[in-house]
């Protein structure tokens, strides 16, 4: 295979990656009309049925069948999960229930009109978002849309059909979507709005005189015929980029949209995503922020365009520049941009049309080998919406009285000095009144005084007084210098008052990002990060702040930091809850529960959240588009330092954890083979001391006594180092053949005297294979077993040593007649040190662990259980290797 023939490695590595998210999440499928009443909700259920004859699990969450009596038999048959009730001002209304559809958890869900709005008090304001949080669920979802309903058609079906939509779907729900088109010929479906099966009467009349016009679906038509096959474009591409055959197809296209406070900006950017659609690139949506402060009304319509471009796929960029052009290029040559989208300037109003000109020139002039489209705006969404006008004068009113004020004193003070000075220095104290007074309004404001200074000063001091007539030559220079000089200044100081702000107001943002950043630096514990944190936010943004974690005793349920400065409610705890299992934010400002109380943004820095934080502004505006990004900014350094201390404290606590083993093994060797020394000294002093005729009764008594306590005490010293030598993985098995029969035998017999009256019963099945094992380890590890079932049950009880062979393993069992384990211990009956509960005195909880490490160590697995009928069975597990070769007798 040639270089040029050879698969793209990172559209292969990419592919890939899209794989596997997409195996992790539910799978959507959109049955997409030109109209109501092409047939949908129809061809869903179709679809549905025949989910549920193949055997999956199928539900219908919400479908809206508008009476048709042959969508309702549909709907027969099927499992329905029930609507959600909701009061809203005294109407009974009912909507899908999410949370029962989660809780269902059915391989398909059912979810009919994708544009729908929810009724307020529900989780999301829109349905698409359910259906999101269903598919990231890992549940699949079939789901019905009307072409008019995408975000990016909107526009084109208000120019076709003069009907505002204002119902619409993001495009990015569709990007991983399967699409199938429900189709039907325009005059089709006008017949059956005649028949009443799309309205009921009153409202066909209506809908056949305005937006079911044949022309009209005819539009629609081919809209949503574009739509389905630009969308089978796409994966025919994402094919292609891995297919080695004629190599991938490469997009080299990047668009850039400018973004600004302005109504007219939604339109421009549903054309920028139109437009990259075709193209099948990737798209910016870019805002320059300028040191000219936003009203608040225009800070939350530039909060919803960026918002509308993040919902439609683009990348949101926001940077800052004194000018706009400027700002725009840095960014698209940052960015590799071929194309920026600027939409062309109105003509109805000449401040309007001289500004969006100007700055349309010096893009085109700069642009350089980047292309500028010029494209017409759109009418905005609302016929109300306000357009930014030069001066603000309703917010800047107190500045203009200000000004007012200003010139009434300036004047009064002029007609006071101009006995001594003369009427050309009061042109002085004029200039030098508008350039003090620049340092305090804005432009506006300062353009109102420079030109009433200016008349005041030719009323009122130039020659010919109270009248508006200069009769000198030098007088009108004089007056018209003064007047353009007053104007620059003026501006000159309100611009420079402008950046100055623009300054210290990113001074003060990375300075609290600093301030954060050392705090959390030099936070030792983990106590005293979330205390930062906490502070530092709260004081950030004038808020009471609450940080929640994952307990990790409550599995995935949020525990509050006791030391937040505001206690959560149960509706805000859930709330957050949802934030952090969706890893999305929630809450206040927010599309997802917006009527709860606080902001609940997930401490995200990787692939799972850490935790939430949980903001509770003090004032109720919303927060601006630069305080936000420093929120993001404060929420992602939290969110790095605590996965950075928790895996710290988790290194310090698996290096105390190991320092406390070795020194563990290290004492218990030490303390084993201390022990050993004199404990066969005893034994054989014992020993001899038993073996004397010198002996009274009495004294032979305590010799045997003797012996036997050096026996149990040896038998422990030996259970101390199997388990140091079990714990420092130093075992190492000495395999070689061995016969089970004679394995069981000397095992019995090296613990006979132990039983004492417990009947032992053998049944070793007849042609047993032979083991590769090591006889020493396996012996002590049967003899264990027998020692503990004699330990643990009541005298008589009989013992059961059972050798089979099932399925190419050796069951070797150790069963009784005794009380049996408890059921909740069963887990931990082979940790170390582990006793039973209610068991007798005098053990170590050695035992079975050795077991397990001596069994384990060979291949082999131990398992314990009850018994019916009562009592325990342990059972371990060999496996059965191939049998050995024996040498040929010579003959």
């Amino acid at each position: 295979m040639t270089d040029e023939n050879r698969p793209n490695p990172d559209a292969l590595l990419s592919s890939l990656q899209r794989a596997e998210a997409a195996q992790k999440r539910g799978r959507l499928k959109v049955f997409l009309g030109m109209a109501p009443g092409v047939g949908k909700t129809y061809a869903m259920l179709e679809a549905a049925r025949r989910e549920l004859a193949a055997g999956h699990d199928v539900v219908i969450g919400y479908v809206e069948t508008h009476g048709r009596k042959e969508t309702d038999a549909l709907t027969q048959g099927l499992p329905q999960i029930p609507r959600r009730p909701l009061d809203h001002r005294g109407l009974a209304l009912t909507e899908f229930d999410l949370d029962a559809t989660l809780a269902r958890q059915p391989q398909l869900a059912l979810v009919d009109e994708l544009a729908h709005t929810n009724a307020p008090g529900s989780r999301h304001p829109k349905r698409w978002q359910d259906v999101a949080e269903l598919l990231d669920a890992g549940i699949d979802v079939l789901t019905t849309l009307n072409v008019q309903h995408v975000e990016s058609r909107a526009d084109t079906v208000l120019q076709v059909t003069g009907t505002e939509i204002r119902e619409t779907v993001p495009d990015r729900i569709l990007d991983d979507a399967v699409v199938e088109l429900v189709d039907l010929p325009p005059a089709e479906l006008v017949q059956r709005l005649h028949e009443g099966k799309v309205y009921l009467p009153e409202r066909a009349s209506a809908a056949a005189q305005n937006f079911f016009r044949e022309a009209n679906l005819t539009a629609l038509r081919e809209l949503a015929l574009r739509l389905v096959a630009d969308h089978v474009g796409v994966d025919t591409r994402e094919l292609r980029r891995t297919q080695a055959a004629g190599g991938p197809w490469k997009s080299g296209h990047c668009l850039l949209v400018a973004v600004g406070p302005g109504p007219f900006s939604r339109p421009l950017i549903r054309w920028t995503r139109r437009m990259a659609d075709g193209l099948r690139c990737r798209w910016l949506a870019v805002h320059v922020e300028n040191p000219r402060p936003l009203s608040e009304a225009a800070q939350v319509q530039l909060g919803k365009n960026l918002a509308a471009a993040r919902e439609l796929g683009a990348e949101v960029i926001t940077t800052t520049d004194e000018n706009l052009v400027r700002g725009l290029l840095r960014t698209a040559r940052e960015h590799n941009v071929t194309q920026i989208v600027f939409g062309k300037p109105g003509s109805s109003r000449w401040g309007d049309a001289w500004r969006g000109r100007s700055a349309l020139q010096q893009l085109i002039e700069a642009s350089g080998d980047v292309d500028v489209l010029v494209v017409r705006a759109d009418k905005p969404e609302s016929a109300a919406a306000p357009r930014p006008p030069l001066f603000r004068f309703e917010s800047q009113g107190k500045q203009f009285l200000a000004a007012v004020a200003v010139v009434a004193m300036v004047t009064l003070l002029g007609l006071g000095l101009q006995r001594w000075l003369g009427y050309q220095a009061v042109a002085l104290v004029y200039l030098s009144a508008v350039v003090l007074l620049a340092m305090f309004v804005g432009r506006g404001p300062n353009f109102f005084a420079a030109t009433l200074t200016a008349l005041c000063w030719n009323f009122l001091f130039v020659p010919p007084v109270l009248t508006f007539h200069i009769s000198g030559f030098h007088d009108t220079m004089m007056f018209a210098m003064y007047f353009v000089v007053a104007l620059a200044t003026g501006q000159l100081t309100t611009r420079l008052r402008l950046q100055q702000l623009a300054e210290r107001q990113r001074e003060q943002r990375a300075s609290a990002l600093y301030q954060l950043t050392r705090e959390l630096a030099s936070a030792g514990d983990f106590p005293q990060v979330l205390s930062v944190a906490v502070r530092e936010v709260g004081a950030a943004f004038d808020a009471d702040v609450a940080v929640l974690l994952p307990d990790p005793e409550a599995g995935p349920q949020l525990t509050p930091y006791p030391a937040g400065l505001w206690v959560l409610d149960e509706k805000e705890e859930s709330v957050a809850a949802w934030a952090y299992q969706n890893d999305q934010p929630a809450g206040r400002f927010t599309d997802t529960l917006p009527q709860a109380t606080a902001l609940h943004l997930p401490l995200s820095a990787g692939a799972k959240p850490s935790g939430v934080i949980a903001l509770r502004f003090h004032t109720g505006q919303a927060l601006s588009i630069q305080q936000r990004n420093l929120l993001d900014s404060f929420v992602r350094q939290i969110a790095l330092v605590i996965d950075r201390q928790r895996l710290r404290d988790a290194e310090t606590g698996a290096k105390l954890l190991a320092q406390s083993e070795q020194l563990g093994r290290t004492l218990l060797n030490s303390v084993s083979h201390e022990l050993r020394t004199p404990i066969a000294a005893i034994t054989s002093a014992a020993s001899g001391l038993r073996e004397s005729s010198a002996l009274t009764p009495t004294q032979a008594n305590l010799a045997a006594e003797i012996e036997s306590a050096s026996a149990r005490l040896n038998r422990l010293v030996q259970s101390l180092l199997s388990a140091a030598r079990i714990q420092s993985r130093q075992i190492r098995p000495n395999l070689d053949w061995c016969d089970v029969a004679d394995l069981v035998q000397v095992a019995w017999h090296g613990v006979e005297n132990l039983l004492g009256q417990h009947p032992v019963t053998r049944s070793i099945a007849p042609g047993l294979p032979l083991l590769k094992l090591d006889f020493v380890l396996m012996e002590q590890a049967l003899a264990n077993l027998l020692v503990n079932a004699a330990t643990h049950t009541p005298v008589g009880t009989a013992i059961e040593i059972l050798a089979r062979v099932e399925e190419k393993e050796l069951m070797l069992e150790v069963a009784d007649r005794g009380p049996g384990l408890p059921a909740n211990e069963l887990e931990r009956i082979f940790d170390l040190f582990h006793r039973a509960t209610g068991a007798k005195p005098g053990g170590t909880g050695l035992g079975l662990a050795i077991v397990k490490g001596f069994v384990e160590a060979q291949g082999g697995q131990i398992q314990a259980a009850n018994r019916a009928g009562g009592g325990a069975c342990f059972t371990i597990r060999l496996p059965v290797p191939a049998a050995p070769s024996l040498p040929e007798e010579p003959t």
